[in-house]
């Protein structure tokens, strides 16, 4: 961690359910960072390509969403964020986003990679729940073969067993060392995947503990997914955490960095 740079926030949405959402959520976050001075990516994701069941939501129209994505980033003036999945979406995706995220499970995808490198954006690469911190090195020289240094990557849980995940904060450290920020998925990484429902359950009651942990050891950002009433949330709103929560969690992440760097 950088004691001269602001700790970075991606936060939005799981997925974009309407323009409503979105803009209620990033303004109230958009508010609550300028407060805090906090950087603010905004996200949400156009598609869940990986879901447990083929019954699951996943996304609303490709042009629709990105229009969403579009206002978002103009009538608020953040960079926005969003998932690519397949090498063709990327030049479309690229002409709205500001940052191009690579999902886990496709963070060893070398064309993907490639491309996302190639479209000129910011690209943040989630760490696989399968991979190890040395093996996130190969995935970060894949995006820098094409020239593009702005690159982020992101811990969101290793898998040990069935339907958990665990977080090794010895990762963050550990991938600082290729020379990127790293981003704690506070809330990605408390999931519980494939359950027998066919719908990923969560425990967001544990958000608040691994972003303090994560600021303890010196991460530069953070994700938080966050929904206005995750209950009714489209998309893995059993590990978001509730809009009207987060600025308090963000008071208590900013005084302990505070400290931290201290």
């Amino acid at each position: 961690m950088s004691a001269n740079k602001k700790l970075i926030l991606i936060s939005g949405p799981c997925a974009i359910e309407n323009k409503e959402i979105c803009f209620e959520v990033a303004e109230t976050v958009s508010t609550i960072c300028k407060k805090l001075d906090i950087q603010y990516i905004f996200k949400s994701s156009f598609k869940k390509a990986n879901r447990t069941s083929v019954k699951s939501f996943t996304g609303i129209d490709f042009d629709k969403a990105l229009s969403v994505l579009a206002d978002v980033k103009n009538h608020f003036g953040i960079p926005v964020l969003t998932d690519v999945h397949e090498t063709h979406e990327v030049n479309e995706v690229a002409s709205v986003a500001d940052y191009l995220q690579i999902p886990s499970f496709l963070c060893r995808q070398t064309d993907l990679l490639v491309a996302a490198g190639k479209g000129g954006k910011g690209v943040n690469i989630k760490k696989g729940q399968f991979a190890s911190s040395d093996s996130m090195g190969f995935a970060v020289e894949k995006v820098r073969s094409t020239g593009n240094q702005n690159i982020l990557l992101t811990e969101r849980g290793t898998t040990f067993g069935y339907n958990d995940l665990v977080v090794d904060f010895r990762n963050i450290s550990l991938m600082q060392k290729f020379g990127v920020p790293v981003i704690l998925d506070a809330t990605h990484s408390l999931q519980q995947p494939n359950t027998s429902a066919g719908v990923t359950g969560g425990k967001p009651e544990f958000i608040e503990t691994l972003c303090a942990a994560a600021i303890a050891v010196g991460v530069d950002g953070l994700f938080i997914e966050t929904h206005p009433n995750p209950k009714s949330a489209l998309s893995d709103g059993a590990n978001m955490l509730p809009l009207n929560e987060l600025e308090n969690l963000l008071e208590k992440c900013n005084r302990l960095r505070n400290v931290v760097k201290a």
